[in-house]
């Protein structure tokens, strides 16, 4: 099945104003919809609100930090969402980074393969209904049942950027969710799973045909995410090392503003969708054309009405 998503909420719109939208999503031919958590929303009550706002579409997480829930309120989560959304609901989870985990959470960000394996391999048995008493490498758990597992459980996608996450999501889990790459990093990320797992990412679209006003949003994007070590060397990996070095030097420095500035116009246009709504679309596409399973549209604020732009990057027949 052709695949679309779309990440709610929208930037700078409340929650309960997404109604209307999102009762709409499935008739503009959007079959996903799917959350985030950083420092705004958490991952799970969009989701919750949208499973009743419309019924028909798949709900996702991505992604949800293996280290900020304990691993049984982690399959509570879950199952609650799976149970109001039955055979529809796809848990997405992943390291994070440093700054979610320790800075924002007061967790400690140690061993993030082994913490992100133990928490897949905990919540397959937990979100199956077992009782669960494990000494895994990076926790324990000890006699755990869920009260309320939904049947069927959720599938399970890990979060992942270079080759060893990218197997053991193709190894253990239901698929892979990765984001800040371009359409033609999707070959080389395929290439590790295999054709037949699901690899969805996130795509962030600024339609605007302002070329400075998109690069200007996605330099100050850009420098924050890809200057964290995991994408940092997510990018080395995929060939943009010698492009971003500036960046990083800068941005070791101090300087900020330079960071953005020494970006490379072609690095910004690779990664950040921006254009016409036809041109967004076409570029979306042009993921799926190269192996991508699952676009999921991040939206980027141009100051115009976010909803018309969601209508307008619908996939079109």
């Amino acid at each position: 099945m052709k695949r679309w998503g779309i990440t709610i909420p929208l930037t700078g719109v409340p929650l309960a104003a997404h109604e209307e939208m999102v009762r709409e999503l499935p008739d503009l031919g959007y079959t996903d919809a799917w959350s985030a958590e950083t420092a705004g929303h958490d991952a799970f009550t969009p989701l919750v609100l949208a499973s009743q706002w419309a019924p028909q579409l798949r709900l996702g997480t991505a992604i949800v930090p293996v280290y900020t829930r304990g691993p049984g309120l982690l399959a509570m989560s879950a199952a609650t969402v799976a149970e109001l959304a039955p055979g529809r609901f796809v848990l997405g989870i992943g390291a994070s980074s440093p700054v979610i985990v320790k800075n924002w959470n007061a967790a400690e960000f140690e061993a993030p393969f082994a913490r992100s394996r133990d928490t897949l391999r905990f919540l397959r048995s937990a979100l199956a209904g077992e009782k669960v008493t494990e000494q895994y490498e990076s926790f324990s758990v000890s006699k755990f049942r869920l009260e309320r597992p939904a049947d069927p459980p959720p599938s399970i996608m890990l979060a992942a950027l270079r080759p060893g996450m990218l197997r053991l999501a193709a190894k253990e889990a239901d698929g892979a969710i990765t984001n800040w790459l371009a359409a033609s990093d999707v070959p080389k990320v395929r290439a590790e799973i295999g054709p037949d797992v699901e690899l969805a990412a996130r795509i962030f679209v600024c339609p605007t045909e302002d070329k400075n006003a998109a690069r200007g949003l996605g330099r100050m994007l850009i420098s924050s995410y890809l200057t964290v070590p995991v994408y940092a060397a997510f990018h080395e990996w995929l060939g943009r090392g010698e492009a971003l070095a500036p960046m990083h030097e800068a941005w070791a420095a101090g300087d900020r503003q330079k960071a953005n500035q020494v970006i490379p116009d072609e690095v910004v246009d690779d990664l950040i969708v921006h254009g016409s709504l036809e041109s967004c679309r076409e570029q979306v596409q042009s993921y799926v054309d190269n192996g991508l399973t699952t676009p999921i549209i991040a939206l980027l604020p141009t100051g115009e009405d976010p909803f018309a732009h969601v209508r307008g990057l619908a996939p079109r027949s």
